[in-house]
C-alpha cells in the first residue's frame, strides 16, 4: 500500500539533470534556513516533464477534486511557507525537533494533525503502470500519516520512538571559508591599529596575508601598521609589493611616499607622488620638497669645493624629517664623510674616520667606505695604509673609478715626494724645490699633505737664501694646516736671517704658547733676542765693507782701503769723518784678532749676567745657567782641566764672592775682572 504516491516520487530518477544537482548540492550543503522536520519536500509542476502522462487514473483526480484545498492547508505547513498568520508554528523555535518537544506539547501537535485530516487517503490497489509492486504494509496511524506531520515510526508501537538527531545542531550553517578567515583576522588588525596596538595588529594582518599573499589591501594595511611601529623598511617592502598588485590604488600610492620620505629617499618620493591621480595636496608633499631641497643643495655645495659647513648644515637640516627611529641614509653619510675630508682639520679627519669605521662595520665589503677610509688615511699622511684600503676598494669593485684615482693618486704623490726628500739630502735642492713643486699640482684638496710639501719646499729656499720665498711657503703651509708647529719654526727661522729678528722673537714667542714643553723654543727665543741687540750695535763687517765670511786677508786689505778712505785729512769738510775713521779703528781691531771676532760674533758682550742665571745672578746657583752661553763666552774654547765639577748643584763653593782660583772672564767688554773660577772645577755631562 502506497500513501499519495510518496514510493513512486522518490524512486523514480527525474530526467532534468538540474534537479539532479540541486538535490546533491542541498545533500551536501543544507540551507542556511533550519527546516521543520516534519516537512516533506514537494515537487512541483514546473518540473514534471510536459509531455510525459500522469501514471495515475482518471478516478483518482476525480475522487481528490478537494486537493486543491488541502494543497493550500498544506502550503501553510510547509517550511517554506511564509503565511504570517499561521500563529501556532511561529510560537517553537522551526530547529526543535518534534521529538524534542514536551510531551504535551507533542501530543496536542498530534490531536491537532489528526483532526485535521479525519477522511482517509485514497489507496492505489493496483500498480499504475501495470507492473508488479511489492505489497506495503498497512499503517498503524493513517490520519497522521496522511498529511505527513509525523514521520512513520520504526517499531510497531508509538510508544517506542526513534532516535532524534543531536539536540541544537543546525547542519545547515555555512562552512567558514578562506575569505571568511582572512576578513574576520583583517577587522581584528582594524581593532587593534585604531587602539595603537600595533605589534597586535601587525600579527593579525600577517595572518590575513598568509591566506592572501597577493591582496593589496592586507598588505597595504601591515605597512600602515609597520609605519606606525617604525619599522619603516619592512613596510617600504609591503607597500611596494601592495602598489606592484593595485598601482592606480591613490592610497596605497600615497603611503609609499611617505615611507620613501620617512627612509630618506625624496627622490623616489616625488617621483611616486607624481603616479597619484588626483594629485595630492601641498602639506603632503611638503616633506618631501624640503628634503630634496637640503640634499641637493648639500650636494651642489660639497662639487663646488666650499663652505664644507654649509653642508654639513643642509644634511642636519635633511635628517630632521627622517622617520623616527631611522638610521641617516647611506649616502648621506658618505657625502659628510667627504665634507669633513675637505675641512681636512684634525677634528675633522677623526669624524670622517668615525662615519667610514661605522659603514664598514655594517659592510666590510663596501667600497665607497673602503675610499672614504682610504682618504681619511691618506689626509692623516699615513700613505702605505691609504694605498691598502684603495687596493681592497678595488678589489671589491675593479670598475669603481674612484678607487682607482685615488689609488693612483696616492701612489703617484709618494713617489714625488720620495724624490724630493732624496733630492734634498744629496744638497740638490733647486731639484727638490722643482719636485716639491709637482708633487703640489697633483692633489690640491689634500691640506695636510700639501702642507708638508710646503714646509719642505721653505727649508730648501733657506738653504739657498731665498728668505723671503721661504716664508711665503711657511705661511701657506700654516694657513693649510693651523696645528703644524713645524712650519711654524720654518717661518721663524727664515724670518730672523733675513734680518727681522724682532719679528723672529715674536714667532718663536707664539711657538711656545703652542707647545710650551719644548726646550728648544726656548734657546730660540733667547738666540733671537740676542740677535736683535746684535742689530743695534755697531756693525763692524758694515763699516770695514767686507761679507761676515771674509777671512784675515779680506779684513787686512778693506782697513788699507778704508783708512785713506775714511782719514780726517782727506776729508777736511766733514764734521763727522773724525767719528767714522774711529769706528774704523774700533773695526779693524776687533775683526783682526780671532778671539775678538769670535767673541763679538757670538754677542758674549751683549749677553746680560742675569740671563744667564736664570734671572737669580750669580747667588740663585748654577739652575738657569745656559751651557751654550758659557761656551760662547769662553769663545768656544770649552773649559780646560776636565775633572773636578761643582762641589753641589745648588750653587758655588763660597756663594756669590768668588770663583776659587780667581781665573777671570770679561762679561761687558770693558777689560774690567768681575770675579773668576777654577776651570779645572767645571763640568758638564
Amino acid at each position: 500500500m502506497k500513501f499519495f504516491d510518496r514510493k513512486k516520487t522518490t524512486s523514480k530518477k527525474p530526467d532534468d539533470p538540474n534537479v539532479d544537482d540541486r538535490s546533491a548540492r542541498d545533500d551536501q550543503q543544507p540551507s542556511s534556513d533550519p527546516s521543520p522536520p516534519f516537512q516533506i519536500p514537494t515537487r512541483s509542476a514546473t518540473q514534471r516533464s510536459p509531455t510525459k502522462k500522469s501514471s495515475r487514473p482518471t478516478s483518482y483526480a476525480e475522487a481528490n477534486g478537494t486537493s486543491r484545498s488541502a494543497s493550500t492547508r498544506h502550503s501553510r505547513l510547509s517550511r517554506h511557507s511564509t503565511d504570517a498568520g499561521y500563529s501556532r508554528r511561529a510560537k517553537y523555535d522551526p530547529d526543535t525537533h518534534p521529538l524534542n518537544l514536551p510531551p504535551e506539547e507533542r501530543n496536542k501537535r498530534l490531536s491537532d494533525l489528526s483532526a485535521m485530516n479525519g477522511a482517509p487517503m485514497d489507496i492505489d490497489r493496483e500498480p499504475v503502470n501495470g507492473a508488479n509492486r511489492p505489497s506495503t504494509p498497512p499503517n498503524p496511524n493513517p490520519n497522521a500519516q496522511t498529511n505527513f506531520s509525523v514521520p512513520i515510526p520504526n517499531g510497531s508501537s508509538h510508544d517506542e520512538a526513534p532516535i532524534p538527531p543531536p539536540h541544537k545542531s543546525n547542519p545547515s550553517s555555512p562552512t567558514p571559508t578562506s575569505l571568511d578567515d582572512a576578513e574576520s583576522y583583517k577587522a581584528a588588525g582594524n581593532r587593534f591599529f585604531k587602539d595603537k596596538n600595533y605589534p597586535k595588529a601587525i600579527e593579525q594582518y600577517s595572518k590575513a596575508v598568509d591566506l592572501f599573499p597577493f591582496s593589496a589591501t592586507y598588505l597595504g594595511n601591515r605597512a600602515a601598521a609597520y609605519m606606525s611601529s617604525g619599522q619603516y623598511e619592512q613596510a617600504l617592502d609591503d607597500c611596494f609589493r601592495a602598489a606592484d598588485l593595485d598601482p592606480q590604488n591613490a592610497k596605497i600610492l600615497l603611503r609609499l611616499a611617505r615611507i620613501y620620505t620617512a627612509l630618506g629617499r625624496p627622490e623616489e618620493a616625488m617621483t611616486t607622488f607624481g603616479r597619484i591621480s588626483p594629485a595630492p595636496s601641498a602639506k603632503d608633499m611638503a616633506a618631501a620638497k624640503e628634503m630634496l631641497q637640503h640634499t641637493e643643495s648639500a650636494r651642489a655645495t660639497l662639487e663646488r669645493g666650499t663652505a664644507m659647513s654649509m653642508v654639513l648644515q643642509a644634511l642636519d637640516q635633511a635628517e630632521r624629517l627622517l622617520g623616527p627611529g631611522v638610521s641617516r641614509p647611506r649616502k648621506w653619510l658618505l657625502m659628510r664623510g667627504a665634507a669633513y675630508l675637505n675641512i681636512g682639520s684634525e677634528n675633522s679627519l677623526g669624524e670622517a674616520q668615525n662615519i667610514a669605521m661605522g659603514l664598514l662595520r655594517n659592510n666590510s665589503q663596501d667600497p665607497e667606505a673602503l675610499v672614504l677610509r682610504g682618504r681619511v688615511l691618506y689626509g692623516q699622511g699615513e700613505n702605505d695604509k691609504a694605498i691598502q684600503a684603495f687596493r681592497m676598494a678595488c678589489s671589491c669593485d675593479p670598475d669603481f673609478r674612484d678607487a682607482v684615482k685615488w689609488l693612483r693618486i696616492v701612489q703617484k704623490l709618494d713617489r714625488m715626494k720620495e724624490e724630493g726628500n732624496t733630492a734634498y739630502k744629496a744638497g740638490r735642492h733647486q731639484e727638490a724645490i722643482e719636485r716639491y713643486t709637482a708633487a703640489l699640482e697633483v692633489d690640491p684638496t689634500n691640506k695636510s699633505m700639501n702642507a708638508k710639501l710646503l714646509q719642505n719646499r721653505a727649508q730648501c729656499r733657506i738653504k739657498l737664501k731665498e728668505y723671503d720665498e721661504a716664508i711665503a711657503d711657511a705661511e701657506r703651509a700654516i694657513k693649510l694646516d693651523s696645528s703644524y708647529i713645524k712650519a711654524r719654526k720654518t717661518k721663524a727661522n727664515a724670518t730672523g736671517l733675513s734680518g727681522k729678528w724682532e719679528e723672529a722673537v715674536q714667532e718663536w714667542k707664539a711657538i711656545h704658547e703652542l707647545d710650551p714643553e719644548d726646550r728648544s723654543v726656548l734657546k730660540e727665543i733667547r738666540k733671537a733676542e740676542l740677535e736683535v741687540k746684535k742689530a743695534q750695535r755697531k756693525d763692524y763687517y758694515k763699516i770695514m765693507g767686507v761679507d761676515k765670511n771674509a777671512d784675515a786677508g779680506e779684513i787686512k786689505r778693506a782697513y788699507r782701503k778704508m783708512a785713506v778712505k775714511l782719514h780726517p785729512d782727506k776729508n777736511p769738510g766733514d764734521p763727522h769723518a773724525e767719528d767714522k775713521f774711529k769706528d774704523m779703528q774700533e773695526a779693524y781691531e776687533t775683526l783682526s784678532d780671532p778671539e775678538k771676532r769670535a767673541r763679538y760674533d757670538n754677542g758674549d758682550d751683549l749677553i746680560d749676567p742675569n740671563d744667564m742665571f736664570g734671572g737669580g745672578g750669580m747667588g740663585g746657583g748654577m739652575g738657569g745657567i745656559d751651557p751654550e752661553i758659557l761656551f760662547s763666552m769662553m769663545g768656544n774654547q770649552g773649559f780646560g782641566g776636565g775633572g773636578g765639577g761643582f762641589r753641589s748643584a745648588g750653587g758655588f763653593p763660597g756663594g756669590a764672592g768668588g770663583f776659587p782660583g780667581g781665573a777671570n772672564f770679561n762679561f761687558g767688554g770693558d777689560g774690567r775682572s768681575r770675579g773668576g773660577f777654577n776651570a779645572g772645577n767645571f763640568h758638564f755631562s
